[in-house]
């Protein structure tokens, strides 16, 4: 059998002891955040990226070994294992592949094969196999036939034996590894998706326009075209197929499997491979090569759906001040809240500022009163039903205020319904209407992103791209490693961190996040780090993999708020006794920290990979790596489609990028499409390399589609001369 760590070496052109150490780190229970920050000496500096990748391909090729040893089980019991084979097997490198040469010996249904093997055909196929041959110019194919012709068995005709023996010839050449490989590949290759809207239903009327008469290669076909043809064909709106070169693949089976220059038996097995074409080998070779296409599909978008998911989750924190949240309505009023510096809710009330004089007036007294009462530095507005004309109200109402006023915020509800109906929502607020818990969210966003979205759903949070049709097992895999690792990257304040942020850190699990969050209710805030091995279930594993992530202001130890791990808090004392200081001095010398001679601190466990890291931590204790905090404005005259006109020029921020371009929120409830083609001057192949989930952009207006509600952007930066494009709206 394979060499997997060789194998994994050589793949991805790594050491074999670095590949050996880190399968050793995992099984040890060492996670993908710990074992890339805090062990760079063992696996020479891999990053989290190639870590993951390390693992999934561990897995697929322990999967993979498993399963050789299942088949080659199943093949020997028959008794049809030969020295051959059994190589073939182990050589594999594919699981489809291993598939295909497990195909003729894996127990199957009642085949039409089978039932003529059942009425005694099998040797009548087997001579036709010894005839087919270049020195067979003459056979005498009915005088054989006849001689298994049996009424009991109902084999009553000569056709009926010619048909039995086509029909075990035909699976025999179905399943045939080499000739499934080379089929498969040419289908791959050379086959197009064509695809038809079903005639029920009328140009324009469905969100489907574009696959009405679509053509687009196999090996091309981009991933959003792949799941968007499956979606319509579930929702039977679309009809789609691959369409390939049928005579170009029965010549290649003629030159293979036809042999013989009798005219009968050439004919014979000309129209035994016609059926084998038609009946087995297209029909499972084309489901194969799009299942492939759909995993690929299902890569890419999760990919995109992650790397967004990772720019919002990430997005620059307004910070802990005192903030008011508003989660905007017309008829039912609009949810204010206040949250203090911590996120801890102080107050709500509803203001009805869009049903009549009266009522605005009552309402920009309540806001002024909030304002004024709780002294708001932030105020967090919902981008839903009414967010623009709640937003135009609260402008009034600031704008009659003297410096230094709110910071007014619209921030995206994605998620934040989905949030109020929760358990999660629920357990910390249970005395409060849901729409009050939303609009509690909207404001703990604008304070800090990422500690607030953990606690929903990543699927819920709107960025991705045809996330209800991906393989969603893998998707789940794929948002919470993209979570943990963004928790881990930035940190966890381990005395105001909620249960759903502490179960995203290395090495805790939810029941120990449970057990953290009561021994904190119970004892009040933590001191230091080492007193979390005191906490019920945290034992010395758990404490190695997460300390390093959890941070506590004002402790007992200035390195319990930094990244600094435990492990290494000896090594700092030995650099602050060498410079003749204390920790807290130590932290207000960057220039000295800079030119110290790291070698002479290295040991057997710490090497300088982990000591560069330690310095830096010392030279910015507490710092938060996130981006500096930033918002768009949005232009007051427009507030709904309506407002639109073609060649505006409009700031708007990022909603989503998918891998046909980005969609931006303009301000008039409606995202706007920036399609890849009008991203930049030059040729763009990946979106993702010109925007990013949250960033602030210049955009203008190309297309105004007020049937479909769609608007088409442009990035692009006009040269003189240049006429202005349009684009189709996908």
């Amino acid at each position: 059998m394979m060499d997997i760590v060789q194998l994994l070496s050589d793949e991805l052109s790594l050491k074999n002891v670095q590949v050996q150490n880190v399968l050793d780190l995992m099984k040890d229970g060492g996670t993908v955040p710990f074992i890339a920050r805090y062990r760079k000496e063992r696996t020479g500096a891999l990053n989290e990226i190639t870590l993951r990748d390390l693992s999934d391909r561990y897995i697929y090729l322990s999967e993979l070994e498993a399963r050789k040893l299942a088949i080659l089980q199943s093949i020997d019991k028959q008794g049809k294992l030969t020295p051959e084979l059994k190589q073939k097997i182990e050589a594999c490198m594919q699981k489809n592949e291993l598939e295909d040469l497990y195909l003729p010996y894996k127990p199957k249904k009642r085949t039409r094969a089978a039932i003529a093997k059942e009425k005694g055909l099998e040797p009548f196929a087997k001579w036709l196999q010894a005839q087919n041959t270049p020195r067979t110019t003459e056979i005498a194919l009915e005088t054989e036939a006849q001689k298994y012709l049996n009424k009991e068995k109902e084999v009553e005709t000569i056709n009926d034996v010619l048909q039995g023996a086509s029909d075990i010839l035909a699976e025999a050449v179905a399943e045939n590894a080499e000739l499934r490989s080379f089929i498969r590949n040419f289908i791959f290759r050379n086959g197009f998706v064509t695809s038809k809207v079903k005639k029920q239903f009328s140009a324009g009327s469905t969100k489907y326009e574009n696959y009405r008469e679509f053509k687009a290669p196999v090996r091309t076909v981009p991933a959003h075209n792949v799941l968007a043809l499956i979606r319509g064909e579930k929702e039977g709106v679309v009809s789609f197929q691959v369409e390939v070169d049928e005579p170009v693949i029965l010549t290649f089976l003629e030159g293979r499997e036809n042999h013989s220059r009798a005219a009968t038996l050439r004919e014979f097995y000309h129209e035994m491979l016609k059926d084998s074409l038609h009946r087995l080998l297209k029909p499972s070779l084309v489901s194969e090569v799009l299942k492939e296409k759909k995993q690929g599909s299902d890569e890419e978008s999760i990919g995109t759906f992650a790397a967004n998911l990772r720019e919002l989750l990430l997005s620059s924190p307004a910070g802990m001040k005192p903030t008011m949240g508003i989660d905007p309505g017309f008829r039912t009023g609009c949810k204010v809240v206040v949250i203090d510096g911590t996120g801890k809710f102080l107050d709500h009330q509803t203001i009805y500022p869009h049903t009549g004089d009266n009522s605005r007036l009552q309402a920009e007294q309540t806001i002024k009163q909030l304002l004024q009462q709780y002294q708001i530095d932030l105020v967090a507005i919902g981008n839903g039903t009414a967010g623009r004309e709640t937003d135009q109200f609260i402008e009034t109402i600031l704008n009659g205020l003297e410096e230094p006023k709110p910071i007014k915020v619209m921030v995206s509800e994605a998620g934040a319904s989905i949030y109020s109906a929760s358990d999660v929502a629920i357990e910390e607020f249970s005395n409060l209407d849901v729409t009050v818990r939303g609009a509690i969210s909207i404001a703990r966003r604008l304070q800090d992103p990422l500690a607030e979205l953990v606690k929903i759903e990543p699927k819920s949070i709107g960025v991705g791209q045809y996330q209800h049709d991906v393989d969603q097992k893998q998707l789940k895999t794929k948002l919470e490693e993209t979570v943990e690792s963004c928790v881990n990257y930035v940190g966890v304040d381990l005395n105001t961190a909620s249960k759903q942020l502490l179960s995203y850190v290395a090495g805790i699990n939810t029941t120990v996040a449970e057990k953290v969050i009561e021994y904190r209710n119970t004892h009040g805030a933590f001191k230091s780090r080492e007193e979390l091995l005191t906490v019920p279930r945290f034992g010395p594993k758990t404490f190695e993999q997460a300390s390093g992530f959890l941070r506590i202001r004002d402790g007992e130890n200035l390195l319990d708020n930094t990244g600094v791990h435990p492990e290494s808090y000896n090594v700092v004392k030995t650099i602050a006794a060498d410079l003749g200081v204390s920790l807290e001095e130590l932290t207000q010398m960057p220039e000295q920290l800079a030119a110290l001679d790291l070698s002479k601190y290295v040991t057997d466990t710490i090497g300088e990979p982990t000591l560069i890291d330690i310095i830096e931590e010392l030279q910015k204790p507490g710092r938060d790596p996130r981006s500096e905090f930033s918002y768009a404005t949005f232009r007051s005259d427009i507030n709904t489609i309506d407002d639109l006109e073609k060649d505006m020029m409009l700031e708007g921020i990022v909603t989503n990028v998918t891998n046909f371009g980005a969609f931006v929120d303009i301000g008039v409830h409606q995202d706007g499409l920036v399609h890849i083609s009008q991203m930049a001057n030059h040729f763009v192949k990946d979106p993702t390399q010109v925007v990013k989930v949250g960033q602030i952009i210049k955009v203008r207006v190309i297309e105004i589609d007020h049937t479909l509600k769609r608007i088409g952007l442009s990035m692009k930066i006009e040269e003189p001369g240049e006429e202005k494009e349009s684009v189709k709206l996908n």
